[in-house]
């Protein structure tokens, strides 16, 4: 079963003294590219996070954020009352403004707010981690969810796929013969005797230029395949994209063999399905 690397998922935590709210987004990507927010009280687990959100999602440009909203018993931050006094003496040799405005400008200057640095509470983070779990299990349902749609949408386009192909090998037999017809037509028109064994020879030969009887089958096959990699326990989009390079290879050899027009319009059209999938495997895991 395939995954989309498209995926959203959030959980939020209610502890005592604050809020964690926790995001992942995730968009397609080659490889695993992760970019990670949080408080600076966290960044001390950064590494974890990541190798637990690279363990679950494997690959695509991934978003996470770690979001805390505080009140004011649980803050780590304090004015400092002595550096603030003196920006507001210096200030007021400066500025004409009454105290309250002299705090607003003081409380931006540095060193104004003095922040202790904290340990991450253990048990805090457990509950955290769980947190993070559940986000990541909503996001993989996500992508789960949008893999059925894209999976929907590749069966139906290897259908019609194959359904020209059976067009393509209905008319192949009206196509030899109208190479047979052409090539007869030619000799007849330059009215010269011709040796009728070595003539059937050249055009055996040159028919056989124009045989797509093996391309027929291997596209066939190729196309039984995808279905199949669809169906299997693993997404692999990178696998489903080469196999679209085969299938692309044998349409294309298909089209300059044809030297049919009712064929070669069957060969755009396959063609035009083939690039919606390969369109819509760019966002496949």
């Amino acid at each position: 079963m395939i995954h989309s690397m498209t995926g959203y998922g959030k959980s939020v935590l209610q502890l005592p003294s604050k809020k964690i709210s926790i995001e992942i987004k995730s968009l397609n990507s080659k490889n695993l590219d992760l970019n990670a927010r949080m408080p600076s009280i966290y960044r001390q687990k950064e590494l974890e996070i990541r190798k637990l959100i690279a363990s679950k999602l494997h690959r695509g440009k991934i978003d996470f954020s770690l979001f805390m909203e505080t009140n004011g018993e649980a803050t780590s931050s304090q004015l400092n009352k002595q550096v603030v006094a003196s920006y507001m003496n210096q200030l007021r040799d400066v500025v004409d403004a009454d105290d309250v405005t002299l705090i607003q400008m003081a409380v931006r200057m540095p060193d104004a707010v003095i922040t202790d640095r904290e340990d991450v509470d253990e048990e805090e983070w457990q509950a955290i981690l769980i947190e993070i779990n559940a986000a990541l299990e909503k996001i993989q349902a996500y992508r789960s969810q949008e893999g059925l749609a894209l999976e929907s949408d590749f069966l139906q386009r290897v259908n019609n796929i194959d359904t020209l192909l059976s067009k393509v090998i209905e008319m192949d037999p009206e196509r030899i013969e109208g190479v047979r017809e052409r090539l007869n037509k030619g000799i007849a028109e330059i009215k010269e005797k011709v040796d009728e064994n070595r003539f059937e020879q050249e055009l055996v030969y040159y028919i056989e230029k124009f045989d797509i009887t093996e391309e027929k089958v291997r596209l066939h096959n190729h196309l039984e395949y995808f279905s199949k990699t669809l169906k299997s326990s693993d997404s692999n989009g990178k696998k489903l994209a080469f196999i679209c390079q085969e299938i692309g290879r044998e349409i294309n050899t298909i089209g300059s063999k044809a030297n049919y027009a009712p064929m070669q319009k069957l060969v755009v059209q396959m063609k035009d399905e083939l690039e919606k999938i390969k369109e819509q495997l760019l966002n496949v895991l």
